[in-house]
Parts: structure tokens; C-alpha cells; sequence
């Protein structure tokens, strides 16, 4: 991040669901000698088709029925800035194409106009699905990959880097001690092997709302490991599922679909007969 940031180069930021890859695009920008202008961060797969192009790229009054004055893109709010582009790899093929010719000119239409405009925007991108093999199945394009990841930046699952858990549970202990006047010192020993034995299927999302939980329930000034609320038998032995909330399948079921498909959203609200917006709302509700 460091070498990369300063540049102008496009960069692609890929990893699971909850590492962090938001926090890497405001580095980058931070880093940018665009960092005194706007960082324009649009969640991709929440856009509905219909309205993708307008999102992106504004559009004219009178474009269509709802248009009833002109609107700017978030290609042009971030003009001189930078763009990030989450969820990516849910962005349909035929948007792609557009996305592309912006990427390769710097140039764009808003919708129902036919003048062009020059923008000049830093690109960064994100997505926790396979692209390499989104591009084999046909559904990205794979020069739009290559437009994309000049530089990747791939963050490891939680599970993967545990040796980073003390350090950022102590960051998110301090942020939410102060936020609910909680006096908070620290964790007990045998909280700290518990976390550092848990395997984090929500990452370091997951540890974020943890903490925030455990300075909540603390009575004393240390996290005990029932504070954490940690469900440690969930890789022993499976939880019977009639013993279970609604809430609780539901989040399995959503886990096990994205899993599926490689963390397609799409693909994923289609096997669960979810609309792709009804699908995001749950993956943010249980910190997927």
C-alpha cells in the first residue's frame, strides 16, 4: 500500500467478505497526492441494472420517465478524486462494456446526452469473488480485469493472520470503551486464547462487533471469554437445527449459497429466490 498508494495507479483489492478491503481504498486515497479531493465509493452490487448507468455516470432530464432534472454520476463527483468500485464482480456483462470505454478514454455520456466530458478519476475496485474464474465462466470481462488490477492487493481471512487479533481487538476495545464510557482495561488471558483459537468466518468485521459486544456485557474492568459471546462449539459438533433461531439458519443457508457460487451476490440471490438489494440487506444484518 505504501509503494502503491502514491500513484495513480488502478488498483484491485480482493479478499473475503469483512478483512477490510474498504479500509485499504481510504489508505490508498490517503496516500494519493489526490488526498485533499473527494474518494467516491459506490457499492456496486446494490445498483439496479436499470439504473446503473445513471448512477455512474448521471444523466439529462427528459432521459427517461423519472428523469426530471439533470443528475451528475459518481464518475464525475469523483473527477479529480478518486473511485471505488465495490462489489465488482457484480456489475452485469453489459455494463462492463461501458465501464471499460470510461477506464480506456477517460470519457463519458451522461444518459441521454451526446456530449462528451473528460474526467480524470483514480480507480480502485473491490470484490470477494474469484474474477480469474468470473472471466472463464464468461461472466467478466477479462480486459475490464486487466483495466482494473494494475496493482492487486489481496487481504488474507482473519483465520489466516492471527497474529494481528490482540492488536486490532485492543483497537477496537479502546474506540469502544471511550464511546460507552466503559472502564475497560483489557482482556483476561483465557478471552484472548478463545479469540485467538476461533476460527472468524466473518473476519475483522466480525471481531469489531465482538469487541463492541464484550465492552458492552463486561462487569469489570476485564473481558472475560463469556463476554465475547463466542459460539466455540460450532466447529465440534453442528448445532441441531430445530435448537437454532430463524435468524441463525438464515445466516447458514446465506453463507453456504454465496459459498457456492464464489461470493457472486447475484448468483447467490437467484439459488436463494432473494432479490439481489433483499440479499445485501441480510449479508450486512448478520456481518457476512
Amino acid at each position: 500500500m505504501a509503494r502503491v498508494g502514491p500513484s495513480d495507479a488502478n488498483v484491485l483489492i480482493t479478499g473475503e467478505h469483512g478483512t477490510g478491503k474498504e479500509i485499504v481504498a481510504q489508505t490508498l486515497h490517503r496516500l494519493s497526492s489526490r488526498a485533499e479531493r473527494t474518494l467516491v465509493a459506490v457499492n456496486t452490487g446494490a445498483l439496479p441494472e436499470g439504473t446503473f448507468e445513471s448512477e455512474l455516470f448521471g444523466h439529462v432530464k427528459g432521459a427517461f420517465t423519472d428523469a426530471r432534472s439533470d443528475r451528475i454520476g459518481r464518475f464525475e463527483l469523483a473527477s479529480g478524486g478518486t473511485l471505488f468500485l465495490d462489489e465488482i464482480a457484480n456489475i452485469p456483462v453489459r455494463q462492463q462494456a461501458k465501464l471499460l470505454r470510461v477506464l480506456e478514454t477517460g470519457e463519458l455520456e451522461r444518459v441521454g446526452s451526446s456530449k462528451t466530458q473528460k474526467v480524470d478519476v483514480r480507480m480502485l475496485s473491490a470484490t470477494n469473488a474469484d474474477l480469474r474464474a468470473e472471466c472463464a465462466a464468461g461472466r467478466f470481462r477479462e480486459d475490464l480485469l486487466f483495466r482494473l488490477n494494475t496493482v492487486e492487493i489481496s487481504l488474507p481471512p482473519l483465520r489466516e493472520r492471527r497474529e494481528d487479533i490482540p492488536a486490532l481487538a485492543g483497537h477496537f476495545m479502546a474506540r469502544y470503551a471511550a464511546r460507552y464510557r466503559r472502564p475497560i482495561q483489557g482482556l483476561e488471558p483465557a478471552a484472548l486464547q478463545m479469540m485467538l483459537q476461533y476460527g472468524w468466518p466473518g473476519n475483522v468485521r466480525e471481531l469489531d462487533h465482538t469487541i463492541e459486544r464484550a465492552v458492552l456485557m463486561a462487569r469489570g474492568a476485564l473481558i472475560e471469554p463469556a463476554d465475547l459471546g463466542l459460539n466455540t462449539q460450532q466447529r465440534g459438533s453442528a448445532q441441531s437445527m430445530d435448537e437454532m433461531s430463524l435468524e441463525a439458519v438464515e445466516a447458514i443457508l446465506i453463507r453456504k449459497a454465496l459459498a457456492r457460487v464464489g461470493g457472486n451476490v447475484s448468483h447467490a440471490a437467484d439459488a436463494l429466490g432473494l432479490s439481489r438489494g433483499a440479499l445485501y440487506r441480510r449479508i450486512e444484518k448478520y456481518g457476512l
